[in-house]
């Protein structure tokens, strides 16, 4: 074997042709001075967009929705109309009690230059300041007694001078002869100083058939006091209740009547109401007298029974009635009530069975069945029985021999 390289050592049956060159090493190959394309990674395809839906229109508010906004907006404008209602009636009240109280301020001033115009005997201006105290508060205290004193006072004083007779002649009408009005009227004057009503009245009424257009304004307020005064006198001093409502109803005729005869006049028919129902009604009777009693316990009528004793009698009769229908407690209540009124030694043995059959419980279940308590004796005499009528009410429309000016 030769000495040459194996690698030079070619197969034969190799052709020159097919010869295989031995690569090159790459170091010194231009290449490697390129730079290294960096690797692409693919990233997974996006998805596809999703569809996008067209806007729909949004659904209209719900009706409950609605309703409650209007139900709010209602109930605010309710609100706001309210608190301007009440705001306008606050102010409507400070308003009249604004008004209030300066008419009754200047009532007070007149009514205090009434009083001076009184005392310097100026009667004319203190009638007027008067009336417009009254005109401007009715209830306003001692102004109608006051208008009347000077009413009084001014027909003492304006008592005409007979005048003269003339001598009638062709051109002139003679004057009337008055002297026999001036008579009757100062003898009115006369009468009412004295508080003779009756003759008062009677002489007006002589004085309004002589001559009905003589004075006839003063004449009325004449008629107006005279009416007034005695309407009162018969109510509260000679217990005659039913003249002395008819009375004052006339005066009403020829002025208003002041607070104090309203009130005299209320209470006389309060106390023929409650006699009407005398043993007919005792609860009724009860009702109408405890009314009075605080008022006018001393108010009377015929009979001379006053209102505090028919109360106390009432109660005493009533209380019989409830312990002969077994209700014994009842009638304890009555009894004990007529007692705080006047003390009655005939009432307390009748009191004291009541009390008794009323701690045992008697009359409760068996209907007052057992025998009831003696009745309690009445009194020596007892008030006169008034029918059960009805009070009359109606204004009387006239009396014989007065004739109110229109």
């Amino acid at each position: 074997m030769s000495d040459k390289d194996p690698a030079e050592t070619v197969p034969s049956r190799l052709n020159q042709s097919q010869a295989v060159t031995r690569p090159t090493p790459l170091a010194s190959s231009p290449l490697e001075t390129l730079p290294v394309k960096p690797e692409i990674t693919e990233e997974p395809p996006a998805p596809p967009p999703a569809e996008i839906e067209p806007p729909t229109a949004e659904p209209p508010a719900k009706p409950r929705r609605s309703r409650w906004f209007w139900l709010g907006l209602l109930i605010v404008l309710l609100a706001a109309a309210l608190s301007a209602w009440v705001g306008y009636r606050a102010g409507i009240a400070r308003r009249l009690a604004a008004e209030q109280e300066q008419r009754v301020m200047l009532a007070s001033i007149q009514y205090g230059l009434a009083m001076q115009d009184i005392e310097s005997g100026r009667l004319d201006a203190a009638r007027q300041r008067l009336e417009y105290v009254i005109e401007t508060d009715p209830t306003f205290p001692d102004a109608q007694q006051k208008l009347m004193d000077v009413m009084l006072a001014q027909a003492q004083l304006k008592t005409p001078t007979p005048a003269p007779i003339l001598t009638p002649t062709p051109q002139f009408t003679p004057t009337p002869d008055l002297r026999g009005e001036v008579d009757l009227y100062q003898s009115v004057l006369n009468h009412m100083a004295a508080q003779e009503w009756d003759a008062a009245l009677a002489t007006l009424d002589q004085l309004r058939d002589a001559n009905l257009n003589y004075r006839t304004v003063d004449v009325d307020g004449l008629y107006y006091i005279c009416l007034r005064f005695r309407g009162a006198q018969r109510i509260l001093y000679e217990g005659n209740l039913e003249l002395g409502v008819y009375d004052l109803t006339l005066s009403e005729q020829f002025s208003q009547l002041d607070e104090e005869a309203l009130g005299y006049r209320n209470w006389a028919r309060y106390y023929m109401a409650g006699a009407s129902f005398w043993r007919v009604d005792w609860v009724r009777v009860i009702n109408y007298f405890s009314d009075i009693v605080p008022y006018v316990p001393n108010l009377r009528d015929s009979s001379g029974y006053t209102a505090g004793e028919r109360y106390r009698l009432a109660l005493i009769g009533y209380g019989d009635q409830l312990a002969a229908a077994g209700d014994y407690c009842e009638a304890q209540k009555q009894y004990e009530e007529a007692l705080t009124l006047a003390p009655d030694p005939v009432l307390q043995p009748t009191l004291q069975d009541v009390v008794d059959r009323c701690e045992r419980g008697e009359g409760e279940e068996d209907g007052g069945e057992d025998s009831p308590p003696a009745e309690t004796p009445p009194p020596d005499s007892t008030p006169t029985e008034t029918p059960p009528t009805e009070v009359p009410t109606e204004v009387p429309t006239e009396i014989p021999g007065v004739t109110p000016t229109p």
